[in-house]
């Protein structure tokens, strides 16, 4: 079992960054493969980046590609998002997941664990 407690987000002006943090309890955390989604309000949602167990091996939407980089810290069983040049269409409810396998997905049916979401605002 994973609990997931997203932060960081907040309003940001367009070209801006934030940083989002999930800090996630369970003993199985070094071992899962944790991802970023995101959602607005009428959307499906959207997978934005995802990292495997070790945290060596990245995926990125093309939409954030050169712009985000996500990361995660298996000592303190944290992942982040760094997030740079900020546009209006980043806007939403970003999600922290994880998943009961060392190998990451870009699919949210793969993933078992959800937090409560962050919301990502970005003024133009």
């Amino acid at each position: 079992q994973v609990t997931l407690v997203e932060s960081g987000g907040g309003l940001v002006q367009t070209g801006g960054s934030l940083k989002l943090s999930c800090a996630a309890s369970g003993r199985t955390f070094s071992v899962s493969a944790m991802g970023w989604f995101r959602q607005d309000p009428g959307k499906q949602r959207e997978f934005v980046a995802a990292t495997d167990w070790s945290g060596a091996i990245r995926s990125y939407a093309d939409s954030v590609k050169g712009r985000f980089t996500i990361s995660r810290d298996n000592a303190k069983k944290e992942v982040y998002l760094q997030m740079k040049k900020l546009k209006p269409e980043d806007t939403a409810v970003y999600y922290c997941s994880g998943r009961s396998s060392p190998d990451y997905s870009s699919d949210a049916s793969n993933y078992a664990y959800w937090g409560q979401g962050t919301q990502v605002t970005v003024s133009s």
